[in-house]
């Protein structure tokens, strides 16, 4: 089995909206940190020289949110309430949905903005196949490549709320992008409501989720190295974080050899 990596990186040097704060402590900044922390909670006292070298392990601290790199949104992201009944957080959703096969569509062509019914219906023709209930649907926009810039959070191609439904229809429960979202830039969706006055542009794809239950991955990476539109695995099972709107995961797909 050959397992493909499509998760992007959790960089504090990148560019975020949020920026990312790694805190290091080496391992003999650590090896004080656990005699302190010994003789705090339990009483215990401990001189760390006496370790090799003076050192014990290091730590990582890292201050970022739940939507930071690649990342599973819970329905509870979408709204605090749905038309199905309570949504439900990240810790609360079911895993067999995260290891399902995967159908890639390729939406590179599509300009920045929100692309429908159309759009996808022409890609699913073009690879002659429609998902079957619970593939998981990948988008392949193109995002990925301008990561950690500015870029990836202004210039991508993200669905309107009518090609979400039209996968949903199928019994797709996750769709995934390798952009930032999947909705269109803030700024596309906010110009076109102030063009228009038309509230049904902004996050549509995300306010789908009030309506049914089903999750989005967002921030994917590396999706050019899949093999084709289908034929392996997709692997996303999203970290255990409890009362979350969504969880990290460290996505791949999984290709039988």
């Amino acid at each position: 089995m050959r397992v493909i990596d499509l998760s992007s990186p959790v960089d504090a040097k990148a560019w975020e909206p949020d920026p990312i704060v790694h805190e290091i402590l080496t391992p003999a900044q650590g090896a004080v940190h656990m005699a302190e922390e010994m003789q705090k909670h339990l009483g215990v006292e401990f001189d760390p020289a006496v370790l090799p070298g003076g050192e014990l392990l290091s730590l990582d601290t890292f201050t970022l949110t739940s939507h930071t790199g690649t990342h599973v949104d819970a329905p509870s992201h979408y709204g605090s309430v749905a038309e199905y009944g309570r949504p439900r957080h990240i810790d609360e959703m079911p895993l067999d949905w995260f290891h399902r096969p995967g159908l890639l569509l390729d939406l590179r062509d599509q300009p920045t903005g929100a692309a429908g019914v159309e759009v996808i219906e022409k890609e699913l023709s073009r690879i002659g196949r429609t998902p079957e209930p619970y593939d998981i649907v990948l988008l392949h926009t193109g995002a990925s490549e301008y990561v950690g810039t500015p870029g990836y959070f202004s210039d991508f191609t993200g669905l309107d709320g009518a090609a979400v439904d039209f996968l949903l229809d199928f019994g797709v429960k996750v769709i995934g992008t390798d952009a930032f979202s999947l909705d269109a830039p803030f700024a596309d969706m906010i110009g076109r409501y102030q063009e228009t006055g038309d509230t049904g542009v902004l996050w549509p794809a995300h306010f789908a989720g009030r309506r049914r239950e089903y999750c989005q991955i967002e921030r994917l990476h590396n999706l050019a190295a899949l093999p084709g539109p289908y034929g392996y695995t997709i692997c996303c099972f999203p970290a255990k974080l409890v009362g979350s709107g969504a969880g990290w995961t460290r996505a791949t797909a999984l290709v039988d050899e």
